[in-house]
C-alpha cells in the first residue's frame, strides 16, 4: 500500500510543474507595478496548472537584448534553478528567438514568456471547434516570426565544403507551411463568421447586450443570475473563451445578453484579433455591460485596458455603456489613521465614497452588485430593463403603448 502511495505522490509531483517568474522594474513600470504584474502572471501560471516557487526582479533601463536581464541576475536565476526542482521559467514579457535561445542554453528548463502562457491557457480552455480554431490561429501568428534559430541541428556551424546546411532552406520552407496554414484557419473564420452573421440576422431585431470587462472579474457568473443558465464559471483567467449568447426577459421585455472572452494587459493586439469572430456579438451589440471587479486593488487600471481594447479592436465607440462594479462583498476597507500625513490609497477610500464618484462620472449607468451573493441583482435588472426598452421603443416606437400597459405588473425575472 505505501508503493502505490508513493506512485500517486510521484505522478502528482510530475503533473505539477513548479515555475519561476522574472519581471523588470523599468522607468516606465515602476516596483508597485512590476510587483502587480508578476502577481497577475503567477495566477496565469495557476491557471495553466503551474506552481510558482521564486520571484526574480531586477531595475534596469531596457531588457537586454539577449538574456533580458543582467549577466548576474541570470547567473543568480540559473543557481536558483540547478539547486531546486523547478522545470519551468516564465518572463513577464514577450522574448525574441534569441533571448529564448540562450537563456534555455543557461538554464536548462523550459523557457516562456507571457504570450506564450496565454496562448497555452487559450489552448486548454478551448472546447468547441471555433475556439480551437482561434486559438491555432493565434498560435501560428505568434510563432511564424520566431522560427529564426528553431532549426540550429540543420545550420551549418563551419564554413568550407561539404557544411553547407540546408536550415535556412527548412525555415523558409516552415514559413510557406504556416503561412499556408495561417491563410485555411483564416478562411475557415470567415465562414464560420458568415454563419453566425447569418444566425444573428435570424434573431430578429431584439435587444442585444454584450458583457464586456477584464479576465475573471465575474462576467460569467452574472451571466448564470440573469439568464438563470449554467454557462461555465470558475476563479481562473479566461474561463470563458466561446461567447455565449442567452435570451433573458425582464418584465415583459426580451432581449439578447452575451457572455464574451475576458481581456488582460499586455496581450498582443493580433491576440485579440485571432478572437474577431467572437468579439463581433460586441460589435454588434446596442448595449454594453462593463463588469469591474472593485475588489481589485487595480480595478481602474483595467477599466483603462478594457476601453482601450474595445477601442482598437471592437470599434465600440459610441454604444451605450453601463458599469457594474461587481464583488463588492470582497471589497475590503482599511481605514486610515488621523496622524497619517501621507495620501490616500485605493484601500482607505470607503465604498460608499467611491459609489458617489463613479455614480457620478457615469450619470446613472452605474451600479454595484455581487454577482455571487445576489446583491443589487434586482436594481440591475431594472437598469438593464430600462436601457433594452429605450433600445425597443426606437426600433418599434408603434409597441410603446405595450410597455406602458404592463408598468405596473409584478416582475417575473
Amino acid at each position: 500500500m505505501g508503493f502505490i502511495d508513493d506512485s500517486k505522490r510521484t505522478i502528482s509531483a510530475v503533473e505539477q510543474e513548479t515555475v519561476v517568474l522574472v519581471g523588470l522594474i523599468t522607468p516606465q513600470q515602476n516596483e508597485a507595478k512590476s510587483a502587480e504584474y508578476l502577481d497577475e502572471l503567477e495566477f496565469l501560471a495557476e491557471t495553466a496548472g503551474a506552481t510558482t516557487v521564486k520571484r526574480f526582479t531586477q531595475r534596469c533601463d531596457a531588457p537586454n537584448s539577449t538574456s533580458y536581464v543582467g549577466k548576474g541576475k541570470l547567473e543568480e536565476i540559473v543557481d536558483f534553478v540547478e539547486n531546486n526542482e523547478v522545470s519551468l521559467v516564465v518572463f513577464d514579457d514577450d522574448l525574441s528567438p534569441k533571448q529564448i535561445a540562450f537563456i534555455q542554453k543557461a538554464t536548462q528548463v523550459k523557457v516562456l514568456d507571457r504570450t506564450t502562457l496565454i496562448l497555452d491557457i487559450f489552448a486548454k480552455r478551448a472546447q468547441t471547434a471555433n475556439a480551437k480554431m482561434q486559438v491555432e490561429l493565434a498560435q501560428y501568428q505568434y510563432l511564424l516570426p520566431r522560427l529564426t534559430g528553431m532549426w540550429t541541428h540543420l545550420e551549418r556551424q563551419r564554413g568550407g565544403i561539404g557544411m553547407r546546411g540546408p536550415g535556412e532552406t527548412q525555415i523558409e520552407t516552415d514559413r510557406r507551411i504556416i503561412k499556408t496554414k495561417i491563410s485555411l484557419l483564416k478562411q475557415k473564420l470567415a465562414d464560420w463568421d458568415k454563419q453566425k452573421v447569418i444566425q444573428r440576422k435570424n434573431r430578429g431585431k431584439l435587444t442585444r447586450i454584450a458583457l464586456v470587462g477584464y479576465t475573471n472579474v465575474g462576467k460569467s457568473t452574472l451571466m448564470n443570475v440573469l439568464s438563470k443558465s449554467e454557462v461555465f464559471a470558475e476563479n481562473k483567467l479566461f474561463a470563458t473563451l466561446d461567447t455565449t449568447v442567452r435570451k433573458v426577459v425582464i418584465e415583459n421585455l426580451p432581449f439578447l445578453l452575451s457572455d464574451t472572452v475576458g481581456f488582460i494587459r499586455k496581450l498582443p493586439t493580433h491576440l485579440v484579433e485571432s478572437f474577431k469572430t467572437t468579439l463581433d456579438e460586441v460589435r454588434d451589440s446596442d448595449i454594453l455591460v462593463h463588469v469591474v471587479d472593485i475588489s481589485h486593488p487595480q480595478f481602474e487600471e483595467q477599466v483603462e485596458v478594457v476601453n482601450r481594447t474595445l477601442q482598437e479592436v471592437c470599434d465600440a465607440a459610441g454604444k451605450e455603456m453601463i458599469m457594474v462594479f461587481n464583488k463588492i462583498d470582497q471589497f475590503t476597507y482599511t481605514p486610515k489613521d488621523e496622524d497619517d500625513l501621507t495620501p490616500r490609497q485605493r484601500e482607505n477610500i470607503p465604498l460608499d465614497e467611491l459609489k458617489e464618484t463613479w455614480m457620478a462620472r457615469m450619470a446613472g449607468n452605474c451600479i454595484f452588485i455581487s454577482a455571487k451573493n445576489g446583491d443589487n441583482i434586482d436594481e440591475l435588472k431594472k437598469l438593464l430593463y430600462e436601457k433594452a426598452r429605450l433600445v425597443h421603443t426606437q426600433r418599434f416606437p408603434y409597441n410603446d403603448f405595450l410597455y406602458q400597459r404592463y408598468d405596473d405588473l409584478e416582475p417575473n425575472a
